[in-house]
């Protein structure tokens, strides 16, 4: 079940546990960058309030940086099949079909898991909803012969698309929650 969105005037006037609370799951398991994220309000837009969330990942040190990207599940892995996924990553993963594989399908996901994770020590972090699991497998594939710092770097970009999917999820369109608006020039905010 979706939560309830709201626009961004709406998540402008939550106060700062009400506004963890409600974005805390944007990052897995990381709702210490929802707090961060909120102390750049008010946000104009939903690509203001986006950016919050990207700054807030991007800025934090390397070694957050790393404890984010391994709170992220295995795709169709043993927390899947225990059931033992966010509400979040579940949802993700049934969007493209990774909670109904072959079995032949599952073994695949399990080669790919553990030939990624034995190589660069982390799960391997896709923006499925931009998938279907052929796609997944491929990209997998070519990621491999990537070096470690590719492969950190990338990890956040996807976790980037995935925050950016998730706050859409959350924030409704129109009153400034879902379009990009141009600032005047001279806005106090332009070129932010």
């Amino acid at each position: 079940m979706q939560p309830k969105k709201m626009t961004v005037a709406e998540a402008n006037r939550l106060d700062e546990d009400e506004f963890v609370e409600k974005f805390g799951p944007v990052f897995e398991s990381s709702p210490h960058l929802a707090r961060i994220a909120g102390i750049s309000r008010p946000f104009e837009s939903f690509e203001d309030l986006s950016r919050a969330f990207r700054e807030a990942m991007y800025a934090a040190p390397r070694e957050e940086q790393m404890e984010l990207i391994l709170a992220h599940p295995d795709l169709a892995g043993k927390a899947a099949v225990a059931g033992e996924l966010t509400s979040e990553s579940a949802g993700e993963q049934a969007s493209a079909g990774l909670d109904q594989l072959s079995p032949e399908e599952y073994e695949s996901f399990t080669r790919m898991n553990a030939a990624y994770r034995e190589k660069f020590g982390i799960p391997m972090i896709v923006c499925v909803r931009e998938h279907t699991k052929e796609s997944i497998l491929k990209s997998a594939e070519a990621r491999l012969d990537n070096s470690h710092e590719e492969e950190f770097e990338t990890a956040l970009g996807e976790i980037s698309k995935i925050a950016d999917l998730r706050l859409r999820d959350l924030i409704e369109d129109g009153d400034g929650g879902g379009r990009w608006q141009r600032r005047p020039e001279n806005s106090p905010r332009a070129g932010r």
